[in-house]
């Protein structure tokens, strides 16, 4: 009973979070602005962690925890480099 709660659980997370890429992807299409597609982008890159996070926990291999964590480090750096690239014209200063 257990491994079958686990197994539909993480079925159902899988299924949840790439719905959930989809709305940030749409969003960082069709963002009005480009502050809304950074945002949009740093929750795309956030729900690709956690779904490599969730398909690590169903596999039990732990090459997608650091595959996650690297896509974590990547993207945060990415979001402020942008971030700073807006508010200044310039991301070396």
């Amino acid at each position: 009973m257990s491994a079958l709660l686990l197994s539909w659980t993480v079925l159902i997370a899988q299924v949840l979070l790439v719905a959930a890429m989809g709305c940030t992807a749409f969003r960082m299409l069709r963002g009005p602005r480009a502050q809304d597609r950074i945002l949009a982008l740093d929750a795309l890159y956030l729900n690709a962690a956690t779904l490599l996070l969730v398909f690590g926990i169903h596999t039990s291999s732990t090459v997608y925890f650091e595959a996650s964590l690297l896509i974590t480090l990547l993207g945060f750096v990415s979001t402020a480099a942008f971030s700073k690239f807006l508010m200044r014209g310039e991301v070396i200063e």
